[in-house]
């Protein structure tokens, strides 16, 4: 029995290793290829020979890629704080108050998510250049937080209708109002959902391609993803791959970080209403 659950063990751990050299290795080689330049690009090396600054100093000294970066910290943050504000409302109202066909439009709000985007990128485009805000970020802010709401309010709604009961008929009775509730009451309890899906809403917003690419035209207006794929080299004909691999670790890092500082809270969010007492 003990060498059976010895075996156990060492191929559960073994496996862990594999998924997480399978998942690291990518970014690992990336950061790799970004310190290299001329043919040294295109060996295969797996440590750095040196560390040579000069992709990170070409991306960063380009013209427009910081404003990039900004680009994107912007898009990224206010989809974010908006696609938070309805959800935390819309699952109060879906969790707490009781109306007739309170299911079916929750499950229609997550149906939504389930269109791909180049469903309705015709549509949108329409609609955006109808509102004229083609070229601009509230066009990729207007058509992120379309995409991001369906799943905040599914995880919030979720969240929300394990809170106890208790608590808001104590609120109730000492006169609170809903938006006294939800903000008072409510939203310091929610901490776990809102950190998780405010997170995956800003790595969404942050990596997103399609929509960047098609409602934005100039170079001052793009995000960091649209940035990237649009680097040029010396000619048409040649790619420069050190400066990607350098621009994408950029743009990867901050990301890492953040999902690092709140891993707890993520699990804590994703699980939520997972398990009942």
């Amino acid at each position: 029995m003990t060498n059976n659950k010895l075996l156990k063990s060492v191929a559960f751990y073994a496996l862990v290793v594999v998924i997480v050299v399978f998942s690291i290795f990518p970014f690992y080689y990336a950061i790799v290829t970004s310190f290299a330049t001329g043919t040294a690009l295109f060996e295969t090396n797996y440590f750095p020979k040196s560390f040579d600054w000069a992709n990170y100093e070409a991306v960063l000294g380009g013209r427009t890629f910081p404003r990039n970066i900004l680009n994107s910290v912007f898009v990224a943050t206010t989809t974010v704080v908006f696609a938070l504000f309805l959800a935390v409302t819309a699952s109060y109202a879906l969790a707490r108050v009781r109306f007739r066909g309170r299911g079916l439009l929750l499950m229609t709000i997550l149906a939504v998510s389930m269109f791909p985007q180049i469903a309705v990128l015709a549509g949108l485009f329409e609609l955006i250049t109808y509102l004229g805000l083609f070229n601009s970020p509230f066009a990729l802010i207007l058509s992120y937080t379309i995409f991001t709401l369906p799943f905040t309010v599914w995880v919030l709604t979720t969240f929300m209708r394990d809170l106890p009961v208790e608590i808001e008929e104590a609120a109730i009775v000492d006169g609170a109002t809903p938006w006294i509730i939800v903000t008072k009451v409510f939203l310091p309890l929610l901490w776990p959902a809102l950190v998780t899906t405010g997170l995956l809403a800003f790595i969404g917003a942050w990596n997103e391609f399609l929509f960047a690419l098609t409602f934005t035209s100039s170079e001052v207006t793009r995000t960091v993803p649209v940035a990237i794929a649009l680097l040029s080299g010396a000619s048409q004909q040649e790619i420069p791959w050190g400066p990607i691999m350098a621009a994408s670790v950029i743009v990867t890092v901050p990301l890492i970080i953040l999902v690092l500082i709140f891993q707890r809270k993520i699990v804590a969010g994703l699980t939520a209403g997972g398990v009942k007492g």
